[in-house]
């Protein structure tokens, strides 16, 4: 009997309890380095395993098969197999090992140029290797690339549901929220897409990273359409090294913010004519242009706030439009959206101005208050958690002891001067 008939026998007698499994791993190590230069591993060795019930083992044997001249195509279909049937009890005793796995069959589907392939596996590659669905894996970036390249933003969204507690990697971190954000604007959610952005434009960073940069540009122009607003200071818990860098490299979207908020059509696409180059380097072109659409909206929305009824034509000059005919198309798309309550007469091309109809008593809406309720009292108990796992993690208290020497004046120190004290 051969190494590899040897290692086929102990992964079958191997796979049934826990204790099996344990010791299978401890072999399966041993035997990676004969693995990885054996000729004897071939498709008819795994074909003795059972992926479901021998996942552990035929993932070793995957995992070398698969860096050999095995097939794109092949490699590809193998692991997506082995992605849907495998037992993720048993790969998570590997987990690095599948990740790798996982991040091959990613690069594969790219070569092929057949992203879509890859996006149902990664999603449940996902949700097998992730122990809790608060923990980030480093997965979910590669799973987010995929689903944005096959234009799949429901199955990326799917994974963006979850609350995300447990980081190890940073940049798994900013490569999650920066993809996410940018799901979420293919979805046209850009409320969820500013969370993620802010997420990646706030992280704590020693230095400036390409990521950030490209996360705080796109997050100046969700800002622009979902709320019109732009400030040029960044949130005051932004890293010291964002708060110096970021403008320098992001001039021309300050300018788009600046123009933005003095709410002049004109002025703001000459800016953007001015940078449009800039803006197609960075494939944010197409964004820009929504930024400039929402601006027209924006000043249709302030005009409700002064008039009860106004002509399709009166709002085409006071918002800068070529004609009626584009202010009926904008006004009938805020309405459609819910952003403004009003009704057009074809007659007299008039607009009427409506109050918001919603007395937010339907049991519908009931639904969503609760929802949103109890995602509140859910982060609230995570967040107590995760303080008191901190109040008791001994390297967190030996920083703050040692932190607290350097201002411990001891006893003999008088910190206020006794003819202050009452």
């Amino acid at each position: 009997m051969n190494s590899t008939e040897a290692l086929i026998a102990s992964i079958q007698g191997l796979s049934a309890s826990s204790g099996d499994l344990s010791a299978l791993h401890g072999i399966l190590r041993k035997a990676e380095d004969s693995l990885r230069t054996n000729s004897d591993v071939q498709l008819a060795t795994l074909e003795q395993l059972d992926p479901s019930i021998h996942s552990l083992g035929y993932l070793y044997l995957l995992e070398a098969l698969t860096r050999g001249p095995v097939s794109k195509a092949k490699s590809v279909l193998l692991i997506a197999r082995f992605i849907n049937s495998c037992d993720a009890g048993q790969i998570r005793l590997a987990s690095e090992k599948f990740v790798t796995l996982c991040k091959r069959f990613k690069d594969r589907v790219l070569e092929l140029k057949d992203p879509l392939r890859g996006v149902a596996p990664l999603v449940s590659a996902v949700r097998k290797v992730q122990v809790s669905a608060k923990c980030l894996t480093a997965l979910h970036p590669d799973c987010l690339q995929l689903c944005l390249q096959a234009k799949c933003y429901k199955a990326g969204f799917s994974i963006l549901s979850d609350d995300i507690l447990e980081v190890d990697q940073p940049r798994d971190f900013y490569l999650y929220c920066y993809y996410g954000g940018m799901i979420c604007i293919g979805l046209k959610r850009f409320q969820k897409a500013s969370e993620l952005l802010y997420n990646v434009v706030t992280a704590p960073m020693y230095q400036v990273n390409a990521i950030a940069v490209e996360a705080y540009k796109k997050y100046i122009l969700v800002n622009l359409i979902h709320s019109g607003q732009f400030s040029g200071s960044l949130p005051k818990c932004a890293s010291s090294a964002a708060q110096r860098h970021f403008k320098t490299w992001c001039t021309p979207y300050y300018e788009v913010g600046n123009r933005y908020n003095d709410g002049k059509i004109r002025e703001l696409e000459a800016v953007v004519v001015a940078h449009s180059s800039d803006f197609e380097e960075d494939n944010n072109l197409g964004l820009v242009k929504q930024a400039v659409s929402s601006l027209y909206k924006r000043n249709i929305l302030r005009l409700t706030q002064k008039y009860l009824t106004l002509s399709l034509q009166d709002i085409a000059n006071m918002v800068q439009l070529a004609n009626a005919k584009e202010a009926e198309m904008h006004v009938l798309q805020m309405i459609q959206d819910g952003q403004i309550h009003a009704l057009i007469n074809q007659k007299d091309g008039m607009v009427r101005f409506l109050e918001d109809p919603e007395q937010y008593k339907t049991s519908e809406m009931i639904e969503v208050m609760d929802s949103v309720i109890q995602r509140t009292i859910g982060l609230s108990k995570n967040l107590l958690a995760m303080d008191e796992s901190l109040s008791r993690d001994p390297l967190y208290l030996g920083k703050v002891g040692r932190e607290r020497q350097k201002y411990d004046f001891g006893d003999d120190f008088d910190t206020v001067p006794q003819q202050f004290s009452m």
